[in-house]
């Protein structure tokens, strides 16, 4: 019996092993990321979609396709970090350049691959000008560089020293008895260079293999056929957010704005869709621009929703349409946030994610008081104003503003009559009193057609009423 049992067992054994064999292999799962021209923040906001969008697919590896001769110090650290938290390898192909800034970034990634005539180095901090940085600045910057680059190279041989010698002209390379590098210039490497070997047991310099090309690179890597590869693309609508998004707080501003001058003229015109389409485009740019993901666009048309819900079928008291504008609002604040895929709840959502997102949105709210206060100290004296203001209120039969000039000089004895809506008044409209039209507004929430009204105030463009009891 016991025997019959360890048949059966080797048998089962030795068919999962044949399962296993003629099972393919999990072909490693790629993304290429180009990096062009200088680093800016144009660069790096293109680079960090790359990333969350691996993070998002669980890619194994990510590929820098590099050629760049460098940029700002301020952006490369940021891409530094973003680089960090992708969970997979990643890797820098110089194609064909890496300098400065480049340098910077390619040593944060786990391997170097050069193009044959690949070159690296030269990493000295200067000015965005290209000018040098003052002596003392200098020495600080440098001190900082070096520490940062030895912290990101532990563990991966000679890399620390190697960046060091390319970021200060005053350090020696020196491996063993070979000096490398004298003092006084800074380090450069080529392809070949970076490849040679040095100490026991020996160790390429810096780089982890030669070649021709990304299809090589990943052929020696993971074998033919042994991979997919998605490459990023960059579209210009891409290259149209980012330039939106640094104008963010101006045109939140111009939004918020718009839209106050709205909710205090009667009807729905001008400034209301001026307002609505520029939180739009803050919002859409950051959607293209990499930072903001699908919930954020969920949270704003769940807003949009309550506030339609308010205004045209329920009442209640203006409770749903505040609800909606917090919910516009907040998904605003979180879609300028920059969030990464399955990053734990306690990380993702700490005061430093949303640091930039409050400034912003402060500056918009800075923006829009200073500008409404200049409207109020300059325009209400000229035509331009007027002109606006008429336009916006402009959505009923018969204005106010344009009635004959005996019929406007009797508003005043309308104050404290009583009618009806003839339209919903949310909080513009049309009320009848004595069976004539007049266009109204209600200062506070709203009044359901039907319902009857008194006439509390009035101004050239509309009757300010309330609901009455009578």
């Amino acid at each position: 019996m016991w025997r019959r049992l360890l048949l059966s067992g080797l048998l089962v054994a030795g068919t999962a092993l044949a399962a296993d064999a003629d099972r393919p292999a999990k072909k490693a799962r790629v993304v290429v990321i180009p990096v062009r021209d200088e680093i800016s923040s144009a660069e790096f906001f293109i680079l960090r979609r790359g990333l969350k969008d691996a993070e998002s697919d669980k890619a194994d590896v990510v590929v820098l396709d590099m050629k760049t001769p460098g940029g700002a110090i301020d952006t490369t650290f940021e891409v530094m970090e973003a680089l960090g938290k992708f969970s997979g390898k990643t890797i820098t192909y110089v194609n064909t350049e890496a300098m400065s800034a480049g340098a910077f970034i390619a040593a944060t990634t786990e391997e170097i691959w050069f193009a044959p005539d690949g070159v690296i180095g030269a990493a000295a901090p200067v000015q965005a000008g290209g000018q040098d940085v003052e002596a003392t600045m200098k020495l600080k910057v440098v001190s900082y560089l070096k520490a940062r680059m030895r912290a990101t190279s532990e563990g991966k041989g000679y890399r620390g020293d190697v960046v060091s010698a390319m970021i200060d002209a005053d350090k020696e390379l020196k491996i063993g008895d070979k000096v490398l590098k004298e003092k006084g210039e800074l380090l450069s490497l080529t392809a070949t260079e970076a490849m040679k070997t040095y100490g026991e047991p020996p160790r390429a310099l810096l780089g982890t293999g030669i070649a021709k090309n990304l299809t090589e690179l990943l052929d020696k890597k993971f074998g033919e056929g042994g991979y997919t590869v998605h490459r990023l693309e960059i579209t210009w609508s891409e290259r149209l957010a980012v330039f939106l998004n640094r104008l963010a707080p101006l045109l939140l501003g111009l939004g918020m704005l718009a839209l106050f001058i709205e909710f205090k003229t009667p009807g729905f015109g001008v400034f209301g869709i001026s307002g609505i389409t520029l939180l739009a485009i803050v919002f859409l740019s950051n959607y293209v621009a990499g930072l903001s993901g699908h919930e954020p666009l969920l949270c704003f048309g769940l807003g949009v929703l309550l506030v339609i819900l308010e205004l045209l079928f329920w009442h209640s008291a203006g409770l749903l349409g505040a609800g909606g504008v917090a919910l516009m609002m907040l998904s605003l604040l979180w879609s300028m946030a920059d969030l990464w895929p399955n990053e734990p709840f306690s990380v993702a959502w700490s005061a430093d994610a949303f640091a930039r997102p409050l400034l912003n949105l402060g500056s918009g709210l800075a923006i829009a008081i200073v500008l409404f206060a200049a409207l109020l100290r300059f325009l209400p004296k000229g035509w331009v104003w007027d002109r606006l203001v008429v336009q916006s209120a402009s959505g009923g039969v018969a204005q106010i503003a344009g009635l004959a000039e005996d019929a406007a000089s009797g508003l005043a004895g309308l104050v404290g009559r009583h009618g009806v809506a003839v339209t919903d008044l949310r909080p513009g409209g049309q009320v009848e009193i004595d069976g004539r039209r007049y266009e109204a507004m209600v200062e506070v929430g709203a009044i359901d057609r039907g319902a009857a009204v008194r006439v509390r105030g009035y101004s050239d463009f509309a009757l300010t009423v309330e609901r009455s009891e009578a």
